[in-house]
């Protein structure tokens, strides 16, 4: 894990001194938000914050999961990353560690937002809220940092890598709409249950999927 440590820490350390992906996604986060307030009807607009949410963060999140690898694309680490005496798998857990991080950081603002342009109740159970937003997290971070990396080496890699994973990010995204709509409108973490234990499953399937087969997936 030593391994994986530093990796992730090569990653912070560079998002720390450009702050490219993070302030990148919360604009672009705000615009989408911004789309959406206007094009939405103001007395619905509480009652579909869960789903703009959800949508606002897959398709700004899969933008800066992208950034992950292509970093070391362009400059021509990749194979250099690769070709270190370490576990494959690290890799994979640095990348996902580090996607997590920032992309927690921008939902943190989302919510935020969400309360603020389209009233949403975010913030009167924010350890609920939190917990979902969570859920969601990981599995997509997982997924979506899964097919990056295999994306990276496409021509075609910023239209490849949404084709990949939406379809399925589609229980996810369903499983996570419900949930936030359940605790957002007052219910309680045991009347989520269903969905939570289905987020909770897809974490673990694709977290440890990614783990194991990262290492087939990037060999040339």
């Amino acid at each position: 894990m030593s391994a994986a440590w530093r990796i992730l820490h090569k990653d912070l350390v560079l998002e720390l001194r450009t702050r490219e992906a993070l302030s990148g996604l919360i604009v672009l986060m705000l615009l989408i938000l911004l789309t959406f307030t206007f094009a939405m009807d103001p007395e619905g607009a509480g009652e579909a914050a869960p789903a703009v949410q959800w949508v606002t963060f897959v398709f700004a999140g899969l933008m800066a999961i992208q950034r992950a690898f292509l970093l070391e694309r362009e400059n021509g680490a990749w194979y250099g990353l690769l070709l270190c005496p370490i576990d494959r798998g690290a890799i994979f857990v640095a990348k996902m560690a580090s996607n997590v991080i920032v992309l927690g950081l921008a939902q943190l603002v989302l919510v935020a937002l969400l309360a603020l342009l389209l009233g949403a109740p975010a913030l009167a159970a924010p350890a609920a809220v939190l917990l979902v937003n969570f859920l969601g997290l990981i599995g997509f971070a997982a997924l979506a940092t899964l097919f990056a990396a295999i994306s990276v080496r496409l021509r075609a890699r910023e239209m490849m890598l949404p084709l990949l994973v939406l379809p399925l990010l589609v229980p996810l995204v369903i499983c996570a709409v419900e949930a936030s709509r359940v605790v957002m409108n007052g219910g309680s973490l045991a009347s989520a249950g269903a969905w939570l234990r289905v987020l909770a499953t897809f974490d673990v399937i694709f977290s440890v999927a990614g783990w194991m087969i990262f290492e087939q997936l990037v060999q040339e």
